[in-house]
Formats: C-alpha cells, sequence, structure tokens
C-alpha cells in the first residue's frame, strides 16, 4: 500500500485503515508464498447516481511484481464480489498521472465515466 499512498505515516496506517472500517470499508489482498502482490480497500455505497456501487478507494500491484496477473486477479475477485453483494457496478478515481494503470483498467473493460473534482481545505493536510 505504500507504494500507492507513500503520504501515509507507517504507525498511523493500522489505526486509519480501523476507523475507515467501521464506516465500512474493507481491505483485501492476494499473497504468494506469504508475500503481499496485489492489494485493494473497498466500500459497498450507494449513490442517486449510480445505485448500489462497489467503490475501489486502493488497488495496487507491487511493483516488481506487475505483469503476473495479481492485480487482474484482484478485479475479478472484486467483481464477483460486488456481484455477490448485488452492486450495480464498481467504480474508482485514478490519479491522472497513473497511465499504466489507465491502460489496466481499460483492458478489464472499464471507462471514463466522469470528472472528479477536489479542493483542500486546510493547506497543511
Amino acid at each position: 500500500m505504500v507504494q500507492l499512498r507513500p503520504h501515509l505515516d507507517p504507525a498511523e496506517f493500522v489505526s486509519q485503515v480501523q476507523r475507515q472500517q467501521q464506516v465500512g470499508y474493507h481491505l483485501v489482498y492476494l499473497d504468494v508464498d506469504a508475500a503481499v502482490q496485489a492489494i485493494a480497500g473497498f466500500r459497498i455505497v450507494e449513490t442517486l447516481a449510480n445505485g448500489k456501487v462497489l467503490y475501489i478507494d486502493d488497488l495496487v500491484t507491487d511493483g516488481v511484481a506487475q505483469g503476473n496477473g495479481y492485480g487482474k486477479a484482484l478485479i475479478d475477485w472484486l467483481l464477483d464480489y460486488a456481484r455477490s453483494k448485488d452492486c450495480a457496478s464498481i467504480h474508482l478515481d485514478s490519479g491522472v498521472q497513473r497511465t499504466g494503470a489507465h491502460r489496466f483498467y481499460f483492458g478489464r473493460g472499464m471507462t471514463i465515466t466522469a470528472f472528479h473534482f477536489g479542493m483542500k481545505l486546510d493547506p497543511d493536510l
């Protein structure tokens, strides 16, 4: 996860995940030989725009393990899980600089459906 979210304080990671779990966040991973190769953080939400959705907050494959099918396996698991929970779709946001990830998402049949806008409220955060 640190490869995707290098800004996170490792000492605070577990407590942050636990706080997020209290509001529906799930963390799943794929390991090979006791080493995490891919990880995803997600939640199920319901919106007026999209109905019941599995929203992927975090998705990353270890940089040295990319190309081995681990990300595909994790996405396939997430799709099956979303279907089992009667979700209408899956969604995620991806930074505009992550062109390799975008190729992966397009290859899995995902499309760009919206722009995501944001504004920091405290410049120190």
